[in-house]
């Protein structure tokens, strides 16, 4: 079977196709990363369940609060470059 050559990218390396959102994914990609982070070394941190709990649960809250308005700001700021301008006075 021949495989189709446009499904193929040219060239080397990753490339991700241009979207207003691509700042927003790099932010979740870091905040998971990092969460993954807390998440191992919370442990030896702290020693109260609760304690563990709270940071990891605010953490979480935090970073969801963080990309919820990125991603209103983001699609605001493109939704107001795409609004239809008015011909003339009505």
């Amino acid at each position: 079977m021949a495989e189709d050559s446009r499904s193929v990218p040219g060239g080397k390396g990753m490339t991700v196709a241009p979207s207003p959102l691509n700042e927003v994914k790099l932010d979740l990609a870091i905040i998971l990363v990092v969460g993954g982070l807390l998440l191992l070394v919370q442990g030896r941190l702290l020693d109260s369940l609760l304690a563990q709990l709270l940071v990891l649960a605010s953490y979480g809250v935090l970073g969801m609060l963080w990309i919820l308005i990125r991603t209103r700001k983001v699609l605001q700021r493109s939704t107001r470059g795409q609004e239809p301008r008015p011909n003339g006075p009505q």
